[in-house]
């Protein structure tokens, strides 16, 4: 973790939309530790993976407001008196954007102007840092993919969440607004939402191995991803926030290595000991959104920001397994 004070937002405000999920509520714990005030905007919705038990420990220590991203008027009152806004609010799931497009488009492209609208009517002093998405690329024209690869997002929630970075982007261009856009690849870890495939293959697969079943893989399995534990991604967000030369930048945060979707189920069985691997024909829904591999540079982020992975999969995976292991029934709805 970065405990030094460089990267430190010690009494700090900060605002956190989507916080009672995986990365907001990690993100969360973080800030507290580093002596921030925090507040958490979040409404629960289920296709977000929001969970009250991620913050059982902190729960006196924030401020928890239970609404909406479309709430404009609740939305305005948060950012008033903040210093930092992280956008981690947004639904997650790429299956359910092609079933219910409509609903994903509200929450990952009327949400985030809605923040940045209010941001920009009453504190456009206060910087905001976005959460985008490796999957927006679609397939790689090149490998490794870096910030300038071209994007054709192969459904619906990629597709929106390239569209409301374009937001924050052009926000922050426009009205001189300190904005950072930090892409993520496949993140896993404690207090992630494990009960169902919506949120992210790799935490679904940590999920099934903990309670002893299947996982799985669709065709060979043989296609790369990238896979970043969770403190690692905090350690991203939080030095964004702090570094003015990330401002009107995008950066892709991902882990050193990449490994097969058959390797990254292996090893998930063989470090949580528990669970076993099976493979199926792809499903014809599943196959059309299907990228190929995802092999994304991580270059650009270690030579600006100074940062770096510092948790392998393996340990990222034992720590994983510690953390579910006292409280696994609360994850499991």
């Amino acid at each position: 973790m970065a405990k030094n004070a460089k990267n430190s937002v010690k009494g700090k405000r900060i605002l956190i939309t989507g916080g009672l999920g995986f990365i907001g509520s990690n993100l969360a714990h973080r800030c507290l530790d580093q002596g921030a005030k925090v507040t958490i905007l979040d409404c629960l919705d289920p296709h977000s993976g929001g969970n009250l038990f991620n913050i059982r420990e902190i729960r006196d220590d924030v401020k928890l407001v239970i609404s909406d991203v479309l709430n404009f008027d609740e939305v305005s009152r948060q950012v008033m008196d903040k210093d930092i806004l992280f956008n981690c609010a947004a639904s997650t799931s790429h299956p359910f954007s092609m079933k219910e497009p409509w609903i994903d488009l509200d929450v990952n492209c009327r949400g985030v102007i809605n923040l940045l609208e209010a941001v920009r009517r009453f504190n456009k002093e206060m910087k905001i840092v976005h959460i985008g998405t490796s999957t927006q690329l679609g397939k790689l024209h090149f490998r490794p993919a870096n910030e300038t690869h071209p994007e054709f997002p192969t459904d619906i929630y990629s597709a929106n969440k390239s569209v409301s970075e374009k937001y924050v982007l052009i926000y922050g261009a426009a009205y001189n607004m300190p904005v950072t856009v930090i892409r993520f690849p496949n993140v896993f870890g404690p207090r992630a939402s494990i009960h169902s495939s919506d949120f992210t293959f790799v935490n679904y697969f940590i999920g099934l191995a903990l309670q002893d079943k299947a996982i799985t893989i669709y065709g060979d399995g043989a296609q790369l991803r990238n896979v970043l534990y969770v403190d690692d991604c905090v350690d991203a967000l939080i030095n964004a926030a702090l570094s003015q030369k990330a401002n009107g930048e995008v950066y892709f945060a991902a882990g050193d290595e990449h490994y097969s979707v058959a390797l990254i189920a292996k090893d998930i069985v063989k470090y949580i000991k528990s669970g076993h691997t099976k493979f199926i024909p792809w499903p014809a829904e599943r196959k059309v959104t299907e990228i190929g591999d995802a092999v994304i540079s991580n270059k650009k982020i270690k030579t600006e920001l100074s940062w770096k992975p510092r948790v392998g999969f393996a340990d990222g995976l034992i720590k994983t397994k510690q953390y579910f292991s006292t409280c696994l029934e609360n994850y499991l709805r």
